[in-house]
């Protein structure tokens, strides 16, 4: 028997997450807190021109810069049996599987794409570019959960027309 730990095959319906954007979102939020709100805090009263009025909106601008980066770091994509509800910086959708036709990766988007039944497409901000290997990976496995749970519908249901 080696030591080295064996390899767990992941969950096929584990979360999708970003892993280097979703890092850097997190320090973004931590050090906007920090910085807006320890200038608040020291910032000197100059002639009655910072009061805590400013002080307060200083502090304020820091929160919403928090608030934004923190809607970043929590994207994701959660597949079911029944779909797929992708959380994107703006908009969250569930999808059923069988709206669900093919999953791109490649040539200049930053992340995954799925096309979907109707013609439209739809962006998984979850499966990003900059997480490299993982991100091929992740969207192999998103392939793999739209093949298996969209033929198995359609084969439940007789066919698409």
């Amino acid at each position: 028997m080696s030591g080295a730990p064996e390899a767990r095959p992941p969950d096929a319906l584990a979360p999708f997450r970003p892993r280097r954007g979703r890092v850097v979102a997190i320090g973004v939020v931590w050090t906007s807190l920090l910085i807006f709100g320890t200038i608040a805090v020291i910032m000197p009263e100059q002639d009655g021109r910072w009061g805590p009025a400013d002080r307060l909106m200083l502090f304020g601008l820091g929160a919403l810069i928090a608030a934004l980066a923190w809607r970043y770091a929590s994207i994701r994509a959660l597949p079911t049996r029944s779909g797929l509800t992708i959380r994107n910086l703006l908009l969250t959708r569930t999808l059923e599987w069988s709206e669900i036709v093919g999953v791109q990766f490649g040539g200049g988007e930053p992340w995954v794409s799925l096309d979907l039944l109707d013609g439209d497409t739809m962006a998984v901000m979850a499966i990003q570019k900059a997480d490299g290997e993982i991100a091929d990976r992740e969207a192999s496995r998103l392939a793999a959960l739209v093949e298996a749970f969209g033929a198995a519908r359609e084969g439940r249901e007789g066919g698409r027309a």
